[in-house]
């Protein structure tokens, strides 16, 4: 196939197929050509591995990641898309296409009937606006995945790499940090898409944790509690749980103070551990 970064290679195939860009899908489509060869590199595309692809745009990342990995499994939701990859991505024998909504597959099925004999991780430009779904979702089925590389909004990607207990953590931060090591890998500037968005973009990778050192009693509860916990940010953590999770504010001192951290504390102060102490005393506290 003739290079899909060049961009009047591009516009004539989408133009052939009358394809139009989605803005309700988020369809910003990678052409840098220095960009996708690097997510592949860095991405675990290599011999004995198998890469699952979220959205495929017109096959860019797709092509680079078949040339270095035994096989890829594309899911894209746009089925206009179809008829495009199946002449962009024609010279490989080594690719499935899979056009479904990737929060409504089952992953785990897909990887055992796809990968045999393979290890397997997670590439993807994932559109902005379910970023975060799309992650936890991954991360939460504990697929038997060694990584997920992904391309994000460059803020998204600061606030998912940042240190659990610093001023950039959130819920989010939290939640990646506690199932995967968290990497910024490099970043790409807004006019490496097209169209162009309207902010920068970076890759990060997340590799999954095998041996979990730290695990709350109920991970359940323990997401409840960081959900809460940062819903309110300005906020003390005592008022912010209290008011989220219909806890007294006295139970949720009680519950702060017996590991020994003070009930004006904000959430964004807490360190993994911590986290995982204060549900677990929370919990025993309220008996919930």
């Amino acid at each position: 196939m003739e290079n899909l970064t060049n961009i009047s290679v591009v516009k004539d195939i989408l133009s052939r197929h009358g394809f139009n860009f989605s803005k309700s899908l988020g369809q910003n489509f990678l052409i840098n050509p220095t960009v996708c060869p690097r997510i592949a590199e860095l991405g675990n595309a290599k011999e004995g591995y198998g890469i699952l692809e979220i959205g495929t745009g017109f096959g860019v990342l797709t092509c680079e990641l078949a040339k270095r990995a035994n096989k890829v499994v594309a899911i894209e939701i746009d089925s206009r898309l179809i008829p495009i990859l199946k002449e962009t991505l024609s010279e490989f024998d080594n690719v499935k296409v899979i056009n479904a909504d990737v929060m409504k597959v089952d992953l785990n099925q897909t990887i055992r009937n796809e990968f045999q004999g393979l290890k397997v991780s997670v590439c993807a430009n994932l559109p902005y606006y379910i970023t975060s779904p799309i992650i936890m979702m991954l991360l939460e089925n504990h697929l038997p995945i060694e990584s997920i590389t992904v391309m994000v909004q460059r803020e998204a990607g600061q606030r998912l790499c940042a240190k659990v207990g610093t001023r950039d953590t959130g819920a989010i931060t939290v939640a990646v940090n506690y199932y995967a090591t968290v990497t910024k890998l490099f970043d790409v500037n807004r006019g490496s898409f097209m169209p162009s968005p309207n902010v920068d973009s970076c890759v990060i990778r997340l590799d999954i944790h095998k041996d979990r050192k730290l695990s709350p009693k109920d991970e359940e509860f323990f997401f409840k509690v960081v959900k809460g916990a940062f819903s309110q940010r300005r906020k003390t953590l005592t008022n912010t749980i209290s008011s989220s999770m219909a806890i007294s504010k006295c139970d949720v001192s009680k519950a702060l103070e017996s590991i020994g951290i003070s009930p004006s504390t904000r959430a964004e102060s807490l360190t993994m551990e911590q986290f995982i102490k204060f549900s677990q005393s929370l919990q025993q506290v309220t008996s919930l």
